[in-house]
């Protein structure tokens, strides 16, 4: 609750604060102020509760997870102002309103780490998504980005619409809007046993769509990349980690508490084989994510079709939905957003994103060469980095279901086809000539930050328990 409010009043102030406050740094420092005080009071809320005590008619659930996961997002916009904030400032005129829009954009992912109630879903999401149509667009004077705002806002709007079809068709198959307990009214099939009604399947079938769209899941995948391109790197930095990271949290409570409520008969419900659909999703996700990244020569499109193929390990999480499902999660979480958020800090220094643009960056800025092959080979799921217990968390977490090692062994095939892209970054850094172009003054603080982040993703590589205790304390 703590995050809530105060990621809404630092949004309040970071909107107002622009009509008085010219000198675009001081917004920068009031923003970072503002997310580590957030985080010191997540964390106070963790161990000792609410500052402040509302009634919240059970429409928000409060638990260790949902403020662990609050903890990591928090933790990765900080790392994430720290890198990146001087680019938002370059962006356009209006820094202190880009500023307050990332902050109501916090606010609604923090309503989706603990909702309880359908309706809460859905404010969270649009609180979430409606300044995310605005970034997209905010450089005015580029046409790419127009596009890609106008083609984001029209898609949101029409996933809202399923999505509010589906929330109604589960009112009607349950008679609430909880997440749990709203099968009393259900006629059983079998004594004891509770059933999905079909309207009730119909519903969760509509917000797996309406969900697989935020998150960039296959075949709903299909606004990611020219979104992603079109808007300025630093927001697609924004979106492709901190925002797919909320939406995943809010994906998982919704099918986590329904599994929990139907137990065994999950994957009995009106004929619906949960676990196969999951399964289907993955798959198509894996195979347009990475082998679309492949034939890319922009390294920021490469990128956007990567997070993809990033999504589709972590929708192993909904496939299985099990302990070690939501421990991947967690570590998924901060190994890919650490790492996405490092690798586009290197990206935004440069002009040329294509891969020519990287040739020869090793010789003129070795401490960005060095530390993106870190976050290239956390990505990749190379051992002693955070991406390998991720993914491996992930995949360990689908063997717990029985016949489905044929999904596993295709998730594999699909990491090693995903390290071709990721090396050839790598291999224009280190082994082709060339003489890369910077966009600005790369300053000691910068490379200090990357450095440090290079370390926290070698340490959670070795050393994943860091995370994983905070689950169980």
């Amino acid at each position: 609750m703590n995050a809530i409010i105060l990621l809404a009043i630092f949004g309040v102030i970071m909107m107002l604060s622009s009509a008085f406050i010219k000198r675009r740094r001081t917004y920068k420092y009031i923003a970072i102020g503002g997310i580590i005080i957030t985080l010191i009071a997540n964390f106070y809320e963790t161990y000792n509760g609410a500052l402040v005590n509302i009634d919240l008619h059970d429409l928000l659930l409060f638990t260790q997870t949902g403020y662990l996961f609050n903890t990591i997002i928090l933790l990765s916009t900080a790392i994430y102002f720290m890198l990146s904030s001087d680019e938002i400032g370059r962006v356009g005129s209006n820094a202190g309103e880009y500023f307050a829009l990332i902050f109501f954009v916090l606010c609604g992912i923090s309503v989706l780490t603990c909702y309880n109630n359908l309706l809460m879903l859905f404010l969270g999401i649009e609180i979430m998504s409606i300044p995310l149509y605005i970034l997209t667009g905010s450089e005015k004077r580029n046409l790419k980005g127009n596009e890609a705002a106008l083609k984001y806002f029209l898609m949101g709007s029409f996933t809202t619409g399923v999505m509010l079809m589906g929330i109604a068709l589960i009112y009607g198959g349950t008679g609430t809007f909880q997440l749990t307990g709203g099968y009393t009214d259900i006629p059983p099939m079998t004594s004891g046993v509770k059933y999905m009604s079909f309207f009730d399947v119909t519903g969760m079938i509509l917000l797996l769509a309406a969900l697989g769209f935020k998150v960039s899941a296959a075949p709903f995948h299909f606004w990611t990349p020219d979104v992603y391109d079109g808007a300025p790197s630093v927001f697609t930095s924004f979106m492709a980690t901190i925002v797919k990271v909320g939406a995943f949290v809010a994906f998982y409570i919704l099918f986590a508490a329904r599994a929990n409520e139907l137990s065994v008969q999950w994957n009995a419900s009106v004929g619906i084989n949960w676990h196969m659909l999951f399964a289907v999703v993955i798959v198509l996700t894996l195979l347009i994510g990475n082998i679309t990244a492949v034939f890319q020569y922009s390294v920021k499109r490469m990128l956007a079709y990567s997070s993809i193929a990033q999504a589709g390990f972590m929708m192993f999480a909904l496939f299985s939905l099990n302990k070690m499902a939501t421990e991947g999660l967690v570590l998924y979480s901060v190994a890919y957003s650490f790492a996405t958020i490092g690798i586009f800090a290197v990206l935004m220094k440069l002009k040329d994103y294509s891969y020519d643009g990287f040739n020869g960056l090793a010789k003129k800025e070795p401490v960005l060469a060095a530390t993106a092959i870190v976050f290239l080979l956390s990505l990749t799921g190379i051992p002693l980095t955070a991406g390998f217990f991720a993914k491996y968390y992930m995949l360990a977490s689908a063997l717990q279901v029985p016949g489905y090692m044929w999904l596993v062994i295709v998730a594999v095939i699909f990491a090693a086809v995903s390290a071709y892209y990721y090396f050839r970054v790598i291999q224009a850094m280190y082994f082709k000539d060339g003489e890369p172009e910077l966009n600005s003054e790369i300053k000691t603080t910068f490379k200090a930050g990357l450095i440090i982040l290079a370390a926290i993703i070698l340490l959670l590589g070795i050393f994943p328990q860091y995370v994983l205790n905070y689950l169980y304390f």
